[in-house]
């Protein structure tokens, strides 16, 4: 069967798209950086007109870079950072203001008020989710709040909330469609993932409890299936697979069945957990979510969320200037003096779990006169792995098992031999890399051309993932102990601050 997938993969820091051909080969690539907008610490913003300008752009370098026309398309998939929060006018299509990203942390003060006020129990029990201004629920009312005449509008039904997917789909459609899939529904804390007749839909006390009108809701639906067509990238093209980010990479990594776990190292670090049919309630501080829809039929994870990983890298390149690019890391890693143990606890936005700390801020300890950028850079990497144990070890409690877990990663970061060996020592059991590290925009390409009946079904698409290498532990257990205590010491010192 001969045809092609467009996938469109917006994330943090920039749109990427990628063709893949009928045998699920990647046929060409291109990607676009967007601004990220920061007006007060702790607040982080996007243009949402910067994000609809570089997908079309970028579908369309994509689209020339393979010598294909919208017409050699036979469907587009999306994959999108999640919570991310833009509100539109029906009618005109705009933006009321700027989209506040998933890492901001500006309605933590509300999150805190409505803990105080006893809400998070209900919230968590129906949400799977925690009060966290990660989420979107707080940041819809926080715009309807901060935004001349949003509310009056919004209780009249002229605005529109999405997720990124969501604004995309409208911008894509026309305005004809206003959908999301259950992955993103299930990251907004308005979904109610409670088994019974009312699962998997929009919450109307939660949705009371935040001040959200109903009217400004998206469907929700299936991670699969035709949401609509779009006729601006050339011919008409079905979109015909959705998912947030992080499900997607746990579709491209083919972890489809309970048990398997996946990481992605990008601006932030999100791992994942398949546990089957039923929703499990974390006691460790881990989420509960959708892992994919299809056919009616939910699938869940366990997720643990970091929020700072590759922004430590940015951080010594453009806040400091240590570094001119991020492929130097290794090498300056390799060379920091053993005898120095420098800690970067990289609270930038606050911690996520296990700790959901709004209020965390980075700290630096253990440094010397001696102490030099290779110190800070090992600092910085070493960060991530000890964060990812911090996950794994809450969800293994979580799951009742101590059984090492063989963890699947992709992301930027896993381009560093240095990081994956890191955290293989430090979690203590192999890290497997695949040969495609593209595995979010994969997954969103597989869920369209799956749908399609371009591609296979997830038993025949598991069986073709590929091992590119196995990382090993290799530190002694002292010395990975030793590490750990320090690392756990200077976690309690950010935490100490706030």
């Amino acid at each position: 069967m001969t045809g092609n997938i467009l996938a469109i993969d917006l994330g943090t820091t920039s749109t990427r798209c990628m063709v893949f051909g009928a045998g699920m080969d990647v046929v060409s690539r291109a990607q676009t950086e967007f601004p990220q907008l920061y007006k007060q610490p702790g607040w982080v913003e996007q243009d949402p007109e910067d994000l609809w300008r570089t997908t079309l752009s970028t579908a369309g370098e994509a689209l020339a870079a393979a010598g294909l026309s919208g017409r050699d398309i036979t469907a587009i998939g999306i994959t999108n950072q999640r919570e991310t929060t833009v509100i539109w006018n029906r009618r005109t299509g705009r933006p009321i203001a700027n989209a506040i990203v998933w890492q901001d942390r500006r309605t933590a003060g509300a999150c805190e008020a409505l803990a105080a006020a006893g809400h998070g129990p209900m919230v968590n029990q129906r949400t799977g989710l925690r009060l966290d201004p990660y989420f979107s629920a707080t940041k819809i009312a926080w715009l309807l709040d901060n935004t001349e005449g949003a509310r009056a509008q919004a209780e009249a039904g002229e605005l529109a909330f999405g997720t990124v997917d969501s604004f995309l789909l409208w911008r894509l459609t026309e305005g004809r469609v206003h959908a999301t899939d259950a992955t993103n529904a299930s990251r907004t804390l308005l979904c109610d993932l409670r088994i019974g007749p009312h699962a998997g839909q929009w919450d109307p006390a939660l949705l009371d409890l935040f001040g959200i009108p109903a009217s400004m809701m998206p469907e929700i639906r299936d991670s699969t299936g035709i949401f609509g067509t779009t006729s601006l990238l050339g011919g008409d093209i079905p979109i015909r697979g959705i998912a947030g980010d992080q499900q997607a990479a746990l579709v491209g990594q083919a972890c489809f069945s309970p048990g398997m776990v996946k990481a992605t190292f990008g601006t932030g670090a999100f791992v994942l957990l398949h546990t089957g049919d039923e929703p499990v309630l974390s006691s460790h501080g881990m989420l509960t979510t959708v892992a994919l829809q299809r056919g009616g039929r939910r699938t869940y994870a366990i997720e643990g969320s970091i929020f700072s990983a590759g922004t430590g890298v940015q951080w010594l390149r453009d806040g400091l200037g240590l570094i001119r690019h991020a492929t130097e890391m290794d090498g300056l890693a390799a060379q920091a003096d053993p005898a120095q143990q420098v800690y970067l606890v990289p609270a930038f936005t606050g911690l996520g779990a296990p700790h959901w700390n709004s209020h965390a801020r980075a700290t630096l300890s253990g440094m010397s006169r001696g102490t030099t950028k290779r110190e800070l850079a090992r600092a910085v990497l070493e960060s991530v792995a000890y964060q990812t144990r911090e996950l794994l070890d809450a969800m293994r409690e979580d799951a009742g098992s101590s059984k090492r877990m063989v963890l699947r990663v992709d992301g930027g970061m896993t381009a560093s031999d240095w990081t994956m060996q890191f955290l293989a020592d430090m979690i203590g059991s192999g890290v497997d890399r695949p040969h495609c590290l593209e595995t979010t925009a994969l997954g969103a390409g597989y869920l369209a051309g799956l749908d399609a009946g371009l591609y296979p079904e997830p038993e025949r698409f598991q069986e073709r993932w590929a091992l590119e290498r196995h990382f090993a532990p290799a530190l002694p257990e002292p010395d990975r102990a030793r590490k750990w205590a320090g690392w756990q010491t200077a976690v309690a010192q950010a935490l100490h601050q706030t």
